[in-house]
């Protein structure tokens, strides 16, 4: 079985209702039980604070350089993410139409890499990693 990341996106510009927030919350812990039910629920987590709360580590040469904010400008945060097992990607799919349903926020889906150093570097010289 694969494990999937289902992120979920914000903008912290936006603000939800508290009756839509407490909806969201019932919503999203109901999943997590369907989740946990059908045994693909691994990990889920939330992000502290919207782009203000991140650091970016880059490395220059022999140093390292830090910088407030996300590298990318753009309205939509990293707001929190769910890591699930999936048969494949069409199940991660319908998972991740649930969990948007449930956050009322957009949800990318990505496979995390289950390989090993071999894998890697062939993966990085194919150009696919």
């Amino acid at each position: 079985m694969t494990q999937y990341l289902l992120a979920l996106y914000r903008d912290y510009a936006v603000s939800l209702p508290p009756e839509q927030t407490r909806q969201v919350w019932a919503d999203v812990n109901a999943l997590g039980d369907r989740l946990t039910d059908a045994g693909a629920f691994v990990f889920q987590g939330g992000i502290d604070g919207g782009a203000e709360s991140a650091t970016v580590v880059r490395q220059s040469g022999g140093d390292f350089l830090l910088t407030d904010g996300p590298y990318t400008e753009t309205k939509e945060h990293l707001a929190g993410f769910w890591i699930i097992n999936a048969a494949d990607l069409d199940e991660a799919l319908e998972w991740a139409k649930l969990t948007a349903a449930a956050q009322q926020r957009p949800i990318e889906v990505r496979p995390l890499f289950d390989g090993d150093l071999d894998d890697a570097i062939e993966a990085s010289a194919s150009g696919a990693q």
